[in-house]
């Protein structure tokens, strides 16, 4: 295959393993997660340091302090070499704290950077080391909605509407 094709081709599948780790975060869908790395990966969350089974685990436990996640992924910078490429990641992940005796409902906005190095093991490219770099971070309370509340929410399971729109 021409090696021009080839690179666009692992830039496209290494950009669709971060696209699913976004999804897998949001509905938290574990199986997913697992999918995105290789099984002796290693994640620099700052926090949280460590393998995918106890990054897993770290997930499990802090995702459901929130009402909901959202995960944006922005600029793409892939530099693939062989069946290696370093990846750098601009995100942009919002995060719903509901109402409670400290105060409003607030978003935890944090702007930063995967900065991964991939890898393709039996033809397929996952993450093999993540450092996750913020850039900016700041937390805003929620002073009103403006979509009906009767307009389609998504869940954070498999009840999710992707979920069941895919297997219609």
């Amino acid at each position: 295959m021409d090696k021009g094709l080839q690179e666009l081709l692992d830039e496209a599948a290494i950009r669709k393993v971060h696209i699913r780790y976004c999804r897998a975060i949001d509905r938290m869908d574990w199986d997913l997660l697992r999918s995105c790395y290789h099984p002796d990966a290693q994640d620099d969350h700052g926090e949280f340091v460590g393998g995918i089974d106890a990054f897993i685990d770290y997930c499990k436990a802090g995702t459901p302090n929130f009402e909901r996640t959202f995960h944006v992924s922005a600029n793409h910078l892939v530099d693939v070499d062989g069946d290696r490429a370093w990846v750098e990641i601009y995100a942009l992940a919002y995060h719903r704290v509901p109402a409670g005796p400290d105060g409003p409902e607030r978003d935890l906005i944090s702007c930063g950077r995967y900065v991964d190095r991939m890898e393709r093991r039996d033809g397929e490219w996952r993450i093999a080391s993540r450092v996750v770099v913020v850039d900016f971070d700041r937390a805003d309370a929620v002073a009103a909605h403006w979509v009906p509340q009767n307009q389609l929410r998504g869940t954070r399971d498999k009840t999710d509407p992707s979920y069941t729109m895919r297997s219609a």
